[in-house]
């Protein structure tokens, strides 16, 4: 075995437990010995085992594991728990493999066992309680359970090791905090989490991620955590397979790189699998579960919205006023002028002045700066004054010829009122299936085939990146607010205007007003 400085009788012990005790379980591997891939055994068991202090205890006592799916993270993890269980010189010791829920807690579990059921020596030492997820040791007093997200609640735990499998689905914290924070009595614990990357930035998995980078970085010294990640740099072509090998330090071992390939080919030509692409094969954390346009896609179709060239022009309104504590949006779509024109969209937006400074904190968006540079305006007070949106559109209406506002009822009854008092005529919109499918694939069409021009307005562009659809079962799409991981008001508001702004006569070459 290549010696690393972490060589020394604690390494061994656990490289030996791997390869001499536990077996593969699956696939063409299945009742071979586990003997670890280089990079598992050098980057991942040997210093996580082999690091000790003076006394011979395990100096990490939290482990960050991210990676690429289809890595061995299941064996891995499997064999870690059983490692804990069996083998760390711990009585009476606590095992817990945590996931999001039973089916995912039972993935890890179901390895493990199955390595026992494998190993002649661990068998006569264990018993396997399948209907309750749990491996006992009698001699030791010691068990692994699997335990989903909703036993947060219970109480008793006295863990020694804690698995958690997937941490990027926990679907909150509770479950990772009662965890951790039961190991307090055992001389040397270990919270082992194995993850691919995923999109919630509010997200436990989120906040371990950005301290594991830390530490990795050195601005933050903690001798306690062992931090490992593997992923494909943001900024990378994810489309290009030597860029995969940083996320999948299986490929050319294990790891099957056709699949890889065919999974990549599908993202290309199902632009909103992308973001499932990159999460999962290449760890790139994404803003979205599944971006349905593509950011590249959008950025091509940036150009020159110039307002004054506009000045005159037919347009469609689309105003999105669901929520008076965030962000209120509107946009203006002015639709092509014959062959050759295309669409041209110009967003406005608004936040309420008071709450501002502590959502930038708590959402890291940059308001402050959309606000200075003119991308955003903030109305007084903790609430969006609908005064200011009704005094914009109002002024808008004398440079532009603004046909319709489709609005979204939900908020905006009084304003609506108002704006029919000045003479708009207000459109309601539903945001069902029904009213939103066709300009939701027309948006997409439009973006794909670079027929349409935004300007590259950040704010708009921020919201692209969170924008996620639900599908129904006859294929009609809709935005979808709860799973989109951040604001998405300005591509709701887009696609009603889109919707109003394609129902229409294309205008004539003169338009309809002469300034």
């Amino acid at each position: 075995m290549q010696r690393t400085k972490y060589d020394n009788e604690y390494s061994r012990r656990a490289v030996n437990f791997f390869e001499r005790t536990l077996c593969h379980t699956k696939g063409q591997w299945a009742g071979r010995p586990f003997t670890l891939a280089d990079w598992q055994r050098d980057e991942l068991i040997i210093p996580l085992f082999g690091n000790v202090d003076a006394t011979g205890r395990r100096n990490y006592r939290t482990a960050y594991i991210e990676v690429g799916r289809k890595n061995g993270k299941s064996e891995i993890a499997a064999g870690i728990a059983l490692y804990l269980l069996l083998a760390d010189g711990e009585e009476g010791a606590e095992i817990y493999g945590a996931a999001c829920d039973r089916e995912q807690a039972s993935i890890v579990f179901n390895v493990a066992a199955e390595m026992v059921r494998r190993s002649p020596v661990l068998a006569k030492m264990c018993k396997i309680v399948d209907s309750r997820k749990t491996i006992t040791v009698p001699s030791t007093g010691s068990f692994y359970r699997a335990i989903p997200a909703d036993s947060a609640g219970a109480h008793g735990y006295n863990a020694h090791g804690v698995v958690v499998d997937e941490l990027h689905n926990q679907p909150n914290r509770d479950l990772w905090d009662v965890l951790t924070t039961s190991t307090g009595a055992r001389h040397q614990p270990l919270v082992f989490s194995i993850t691919t990357a995923g999109f919630d930035r509010q997200s436990i998995c989120w906040e371990q991620h950005e301290y594991a980078n830390k530490v990795l970085s050195g601005v933050i010294a903690d001798p306690r955590y062992f931090a490992w990640i593997r992923s494909v740099p943001e900024n990378a072509d994810w489309q290009d397979e030597k860029n995969w090998y940083l996320a999948n330090p299986a490929l050319g071992d294990f790891r099957d790189i056709d699949e890889m390939r065919t999974m990549a080919r599908r993202a290309r030509e199902t632009p909103a699998l992308e973001n499932t692409f990159r999460q999962l094969y290449l760890s790139q954390w994404t803003q979205s579960e599944s971006r349905f346009i593509p950011l590249h896609k959008w950025d091509a179709t940036a150009g020159v919205v110039d307002a004054e060239a506009l000045k005159g022009r037919e347009c469609y309104a689309g105003l999105d006023l669901a929520s008076t504590t965030d962000i209120a949006a509107m946009v203006l779509v002015f639709p092509p002028r014959g062959e050759g024109d295309i669409f041209k969209v110009i967003p406005y937006f608004w936040i309420p002045q008071d709450s501002m400074v502590e959502r930038e904190r708590k959402d890291r968006v940059p308001y402050s700066a959309w606000l200075r540079a003119g991308h955003v305006f903030a109305t007084p007070g903790n609430v969006i004054d609908h005064a200011f949106i009704r005094k914009t559109l109002n002024d808008l209406a004398d440079k532009f010829y603004i046909k319709e506002v489709a609005f979204d009822r939900w908020g905006a009854v009084q304003v609506v009122t108002q704006l029919m008092d000045d003479g708009f005529t207000m459109v309601q919109f539903g945001q069902g299936f029904a009213s939103m499918s066709a300009p939701t694939k027309e948006l997409l069409k439009l973006v794909l085939q670079e027929r349409l021009h935004h300007g590259g307005h950040p704010v708009l562009r921020w919201m692209c990146d969170n924008l996620v659809v639900r599908r129904d079962p006859a294929d009609n799409l809709k935005p979808d607010k709860e799973k989109s991981s951040e604001k998405i008001d300005g591509m709701v508001a887009l696609i009603m205007a889109l919707d109003r702004a394609i129902k229409q006569p294309t205008p004539g070459p003169l338009g309809v007003y002469a300034f």
